[in-house]
């Protein structure tokens, strides 16, 4: 293939970026815990609109998945359950309370966080009064065809007993209306994990289905409109992109020329499709990486990427349900990351050793920690590339090791597992301005190990935003003696928000 795609050139290019990028001091926490509410489990979704940001959560996910909902860490053996239920789950005041999805707004010279929307109660299909949404999983700021200006737009995740996923609008940031009809196209799909802008367009991706599957849906496919505020929206994909094991489109991404699509491949690792939007739909997609960039299965889904100023693109991958997946036999594995050339060709830049060039940056799958489950978000910021992961260290706490017999757990039954939690739980947040060499800005959930992931990074005017996934609140699980426990408040439970800036 003949290109004017030169490494050496681009790596130049990338010496002269601006900035100096931002470490652990520059860094201060902008939030309490869960907004004051523990219930508040993930910053799910974030934006910055009209001088403001934004924060959408999703709310009591570890109550839920211990209530009875299948798919999530309910299938994860532990010898207690890590937050406080009491059988409260699903009751008309768990419902009211702690189950309805909030967005919150700051204006950032203030520093004040406000709330601004609350989920409404709704009647489910069984009958049941119930909060309509559970959480709000992605945001972006777009001009339709109906907007007179642009408006803030949010996608659901709806009940597995509600209507389905449904679209939020506001044009001034205080009041929200939903938009279009529940569903998207008739599809059983209860989210989306992603809104895209790319030429003039808004992309979305219906991710979670029913029964639990938040990400395995079954759904590979990727939608678009021009009039979000109607609700018409057009499939521009063949569903699966022609192979039915791609369960779902975990990510999207815009770049000046190309669309991108990262899917979940259960049977053979990853696929990346990207398409020039051209024509009329469905569009030509081209298949960039296949078969989890040569790792397989261990590479099951594209979970994160990132477009770099010299054309490349980092892809982030993962494995569902914290990285193992029992269902499909895959993990606990680390994930990879690749980087995609302008010519078409890859790199690894962090993962395993399968190649006599890799990986570049001289790091081994989860940048050397093996309770990465995934690369869970990437974002630029003033040159330099910012990549947070997800960690499951913290979910040892939870376990009774000496009722289990294997090497590994009488390994860990000579350890102070609280102690060991404290010091290097937590997720790690990485940057680069090369995209080979990596510098962690924290590596401890910025001294929380219940900050188990970075669920958003925010590039804005006032600074870099990291949002996490907490889900340690309100009360949690504490031992007190070998076999016996007790549910204590816990205020480091709930997502936290940080703010990295120059003038910190």
């Amino acid at each position: 293939m003949e290109s004017d795609y030169d490494l050496a050139s681009l790596r130049q290019a990338d010496i002269q970026l601006a900035g100096s990028g931002l470490s652990r001091d520059n860094f201060r926490k902008v939030s309490e815990n869960g907004f004051g509410d523990g219930f508040n489990s993930y910053c799910h979704s974030m934006a910055y609109f009209n001088g403001k940001v934004f924060a959408g959560t999703s709310r009591a996910t570890m109550a839920l998945l211990g209530g009875g909902d299948k798919g999530g860490m309910s299938d994860v053996s532990l010898n207690i359950w890590p937050v406080e239920m009491h059988n409260r789950v699903f009751t008309p005041a768990f419902e009211n309370h702690a189950a309805r999805a909030e967005i919150w707004r700051m204006d950032p010279p203030a520093g004040k966080w406000s709330r601004v929307y609350q989920a409404p109660m709704v009647h489910g299909r069984d009958g049941t009064r119930m909060s309509r949404d559970l959480g709000y999983r992605a945001m972006a700021v777009y001009q339709g065809d109906s907007d007179d200006e642009p408006a803030l737009y949010v996608t659901t995740w709806s009940r597995s007993r509600g209507e389905g996923l449904q679209f939020l609008r506001s044009a001034d940031g205080e009041r929200f209306e939903a938009v279009g009809p529940p569903g998207l196209d008739g599809l059983e799909a209860t989210s989306a994990r992603s809104l895209v802008v790319f030429k003039g367009k808004l992309y979305t991706t219906p991710t979670g289905a029913t029964a639990g599957r938040q990400n395995a849906s079954g759904i590979a496919s990727v939608y678009e409109s021009t009039d979000p505020a109607s609700g018409r929206w057009v499939q521009v994909n063949e569903r699966g992109f022609g192979d039915k094991n791609n369960i779902g489109v975990f990510e999207i991404i815009a770049t000046d020329k190309y669309l991108y699509a990262g899917t979940a491949n259960i049977a053979r690792g990853y696929q990346l499709w990207r398409t020039e939007a051209e024509g009329k739909p469905p569009y030509h997609w081209e298949r960039v990486l296949t078969d989890g960039a040569g790792r397989g299965r261990f590479n099951q889904g594209v979970v994160s990427m990132a477009a770099m100023p010299n054309g490349c693109v980092l892809v982030g991958s993962g494995v569902q349900k914290g990285g193992i997946d029992k269902d499909n036999n895959v993990g606990p594995v680390g994930p990879e990351l690749i980087r995609l050339n302008p010519d078409g060709s890859n790199d690894i830049i962090m993962g395993e050793r399968r190649r006599e060039d890799g990986p570049l940056s001289g790091m081994l799958s989860g940048w050397n920690n093996i309770f990465t489950g995934s690369i869970w978000k990437m974002n630029m910021h003033d040159g330099w590339v910012y990549a947070g992961t997800q960690d499951w260290l913290v979910f040892l706490l939870y376990r009774n090791f000496h009722k289990v017999d294997t090497p590994v757990a009488r390994l860990l039954q000579n350890i102070d597992i609280e102690e060991f939690v404290e010091n290097f739980g937590g997720y790690d947040l990485w940057r680069t301005r090369d995209g080979e060499n990596w510098v962690p800005v924290t590596r401890s959930g910025f001294e929380n190990p219940y900050n188990h992931g970075v669920r958003n990074i925010l590039s804005t005017p006032h600074g870099l935003y990291v949002g996490s996934s907490n889900q340690f609140g309100p009360r949690s699980a504490f031992r007190i003696s070998k076999d016996e426990w007790e549910y204590r408040d816990n205020p480091r439970g709930g997502m936290e928000i940080w703010l990295g800036s120059s003038e910190s």
